[in-house]
């Protein structure tokens, strides 16, 4: 059916609101990134290195990283593929977890530094890397516990796209942070079950009567489904069939 005229009032209101909710998703975003790469361009350009104040566990001189370290990058590579994939998760976060996907964004952020610098491994880790990890896990264990439509569906774009980093928790590749991957991911999936009856959840179920009330419409409204004992009644019982002929 189409409608020649204006949309309804109440489709216009909810266009703007999902409007407004992609453009604060965007605008927090690029914002993080825009601070980023200023950190990275500045440091690059007048060569301050800034990537001493990464975190370093269990250090006192480390304790700023938990901050910072989302901020430094080793190169044009790491940070181009730290951006692409935050950008990525932190919109889907921001927009479809409406609510509380400021908080989480923030205790990600923070908590994947926190638990990095308790884990006592050695180095100097730098990175946003520990924050993609940790945004991933959210969304995947988020969708799978709310058991929501929607979120399941954005569950299964983030396997389809990031599923592959789950090898980055383990110590195969030299010189990466992979306890600042499995600080983050362990993070955004304990944020996942803490938080699970905040925000966006599945609709309600409708009430027992209600399906009862609906399932004995549909019997009434289907003449098919009259069992033998009605028919029975029906006929006088003189002309009632002998099964034993």
């Amino acid at each position: 059916m189409r409608f020649n005229g204006p949309p309804p009032e109440h489709v216009k209101r909810e266009l703007e609101a999902d409007r407004r909710r992609i453009q604060q998703s965007l605008i927090v975003t690029i914002g993080c990134l825009v601070l980023v790469w200023g950190a990275f361009l500045i440091n690059l350009q007048f060569n301050l290195g800034l990537n001493r104040f990464g975190n370093r566990p269990l250090r006192t001189e480390g304790l700023v990283g938990i901050l910072s370290m989302a901020f430094l990058h080793g190169g044009w590579e790491h940070i181009w593929g730290n951006t692409v994939s935050f950008f990525t998760l932190s919109s889907m976060l921001l927009y479809f977890y409406r609510g509380i996907g400021m908080k989480v964004l923030f205790w990600t952020w923070l908590g994947s530094g926190v638990l990095l610098w308790t884990s006592g491994a050695s180095g100097n880790h730098i990175g946003l890397s520990g924050v993609v990890y940790a945004l991933a896990a959210f969304l995947f264990l988020s969708g799978v516990i709310r058991r929501h439509t929607v979120l399941m569906r954005v569950a299964l774009v983030v396997v389809f796209l990031y599923g592959s980093i789950v090898w980055g928790v383990f110590p195969i590749e030299v010189g990466v942070s992979w306890q600042g991957h499995l600080a983050g991911a362990f993070m955004g999936g304990l944020l996942a079950i803490v938080w699970r009856k905040e925000g966006p959840q599945p609709p309600p179920l409708p009430p027992e009567e209600e399906l009862e009330s609906d399932e004995l419409q549909d019997d009434d409204g289907d003449d098919s489904g009259q069992t033998l004992t009605d028919v029975d009644d029906i006929l006088p019982r003189e002309e009632q069939p002998n099964e034993g002929e």
